[in-house]
């Protein structure tokens, strides 16, 4: 059986090191062809050393700053993205980068009519309508990463997308969910930081502290369901054992459940239509014995209900909404920015503009540059 060949973007990272803890597992099956970190050089000369690698990118490099294996060619900058997926000719990507600067590689992909991974939920919040639009043209597959969207793919097996009405979001509720509200000024990085359930990055997790992470699973699961505003819903779930839930026209709600680990929606992603075996942890009837859900809190969690403004709101507004967020989570990751002030700069610049339609990306990146300059106004 001729292996699956994946290229792996975001290698160094979270999603990026446990794909390749994937490809370990089932090397009869997976096969790395090629790998992309942003400055991870002796790291990603590793990977390469390990798993034999062709091409490898480090897109905020010019030069390698590591001994890269002999067999092994170096692309740099975000244009060696680019190339160096048309050198490795992957059969899968493994969209796993973070921000905007994941959706040209995403766009990409789907041109080519290869099968996409999406972890970079923030392609789809960017230019949704245009990437879905590429992939019905070209059959290329989406298959989403964020184990909530997995989920649903899964449940929406049960079913025809007809006969669904409506799909249920869990999220954690963060390391915030029961706090006192007039402490929230007083939330320091360090506290947002420490996520109760998951392991990510600095900025996907002060997004499920604000849950505007959450916010962007809305509009992901628009665009890739086909769903109106009024066929999602969020709900609270601490023990993160529920995936998400779909509940279909004749009262049946079928939920994807497991034990939080990222490795699963990865492995199904890679392998899809098939299952391949995973060393999981069985089912436990003490651990699942109390499986809590509760309402969002709208004034808790106000970046949430963004998600359906930018669905109203329609044209680029997803692509400010990304870019504002991005800048202002740093901004309080380095201290000069208070926790509600994220959500609230971010509304008020969504509220002060008109959104324009996105006929390319070049629409998208310059709605994108004009969301990070008014946030950059707003927080200085």
């Amino acid at each position: 059986m001729r292996k699956i060949r994946v290229a792996i973007l975001g290698s160094t990272g979270s999603i990026g090191t446990q794909a390749l803890d994937i490809v370990r597992q089932h090397s009869d099956r997976l096969a790395v062809a090629g790998l992309q970190a942003h400055s991870s050089a002796a790291q990603i000369a590793e990977q390469a050393r390990e798993f034999g690698v062709t091409d490898v990118c480090l897109s905020g490099c010019a030069e390698p700053t590591a001994q890269l294996p002999t067999s092994t060619r170096f692309h740099s900058g975000s244009s060696g993205i680019l190339a160096m997926l048309d050198r490795c000719e992957p059969d899968v990507v493994l969209n796993g980068i973070t921000g905007a600067a994941g959706l040209e590689a995403s766009e990409w992909t789907l041109q080519r009519g290869i099968r996409l991974a999406l972890a970079n939920k923030e392609s789809l919040v960017l230019a949704g309508g245009l990437l879905m639009d590429i992939a019905a043209r070209t059959g290329a597959e989406i298959l989403p990463v964020d184990s909530e969207h997995c989920a649903i793919h899964q449940c929406m097996r049960a079913g025809s997308r007809q006969e669904v009405r409506k799909i249920h979001l869990t999220g954690s509720g963060g390391p915030f969910r029961t706090r006192a509200l007039e402490t929230f000024a007083a939330i320091t990085p360090k506290e947002a930081l420490n996520h109760p359930t998951w392991t990510m990055g600095k900025r996907i997790t002060v997004g499920s502290a604000t849950m505007m992470n959450k916010a962007f699973e809305v509009l992901e699961a628009h665009w890739l369901f086909g769903l109106a505003p009024e066929q999602i819903q969020v709900v609270l779930h601490p023990q993160s054992i529920v995936h998400s839930m779909v509940e279909f026209v004749d009262g049946s709600i079928v939920a994807q459940c497991g034990l939080p680990d990222m490795r699963l929606p990865i492995l199904y992603c890679l392998a899809y239509p098939d299952r391949l075996p995973f060393p999981f942890q069985p089912f436990d009837a003490a651990r699942w014995s109390k499986l809590e859900f509760q309402p969002v809190d709208p004034v808790r969690y106000p970046a949430i209900g963004l998600a359906y403004e930018v669905m109203q709101l329609g044209g680029d507004s997803g692509a400010v909404l990304n870019a504002a967020d991005e800048v202002l989570t740093q901004r309080f990751l380095d201290g000069q920015l208070e926790f509600p002030a994220i959500a609230a700069h971010v509304a008020a610049i969504l509220r002060q503009r008109t959104p324009r339609p996105v006929r390319s990306i070049a629409d998208v990146l310059a709605a994108d540059r004009e969301g990070r300059q008014r946030a950059e106004q707003l927080a200085s």
